[in-house]
């Protein structure tokens, strides 16, 4: 892979696994698990994040549930088709993982920094309490014409910030990854429970992105 598309989506994930690793596909002869890795911030609060691993990087066959486990990867996308719609399906693709032990664990961690563009109008909103916020999908080159596409919340200022810019404009966002539950209502059946995955910004910073 090209160094330059290498460093433009970059994500290091430690946490606790807190799932079996499930098959989700195989290419190449390689097959990909997934699991989930929960993530504590500093509120409290914590984030189960889907990882794909490959069967290269570790065994996928034992039970690692409560491990602690770091991850060096890419967050990616795709879509999957359902209920006559496309679905923005995301997770972190591992390129590195290791299992930690009582010695090397240094705390749980949770970053992400994205170089792409801006593919779909910015929203700029405000919370019932005045507090500024705007979504943004990043689109971030990957090698052979490929993209991922990236939900992200930028706040305060930096949601101003977003709400000035154009599609196409270059964006770089340094943050972390989030899940957040809702509820999807589903004609003729009870509603659904879903989780939903997104980059909240720390830092926003524009120009310079080369498609």
């Amino acid at each position: 892979m090209p160094e330059k598309q290498m460093g433009n989506n970059r994500v290091q994930v430690t946490g606790e696994i807190v799932s079996r690793f499930s098959y989700s596909h195989e290419i190449f002869g390689e097959r990909f698990y997934m699991t989930d890795v929960s993530v504590g911030r500093t509120s409290g609060t914590k984030d189960c994040i889907p990882v794909m691993v490959s069967e290269r990087l570790m065994d996928v066959t034992e039970d690692h549930i409560g491990k602690l486990i770091c991850i060096e990867g890419q967050f990616r996308s795709y879509n999957r088709h359902e209920e006559r719609r496309n679905r923005l399906v995301l997770s972190v693709f591992a390129r590195e993982a290791s299992l930690l032990d009582g010695t090397e664990a240094s705390g749980e961690v949770n970053q992400i920094f994205l170089d792409g563009y801006i593919c779909k109008e910015p929203t700029y909103r405000k919370t019932p309490l005045g507090r500024e916020i705007a979504d943004v999908l990043l689109a971030v080159n990957r090698p052979y014409g490929k993209s991922d596409y990236i939900p992200c919340i930028c706040w305060g200022r930096d949601a101003r910030h977003a709400s000035q810019l154009k599609v196409g404009d270059g964006a770089r966002i340094t943050g972390r990854i989030q899940s957040r539950e809702y509820i999807k209502e589903v004609p003729g059946a009870e509603a659904e429970v879903r989780i939903a995955y997104e980059v909240s910004a720390c830092s926003l910073e524009t120009g310079g992105t080369e498609r």
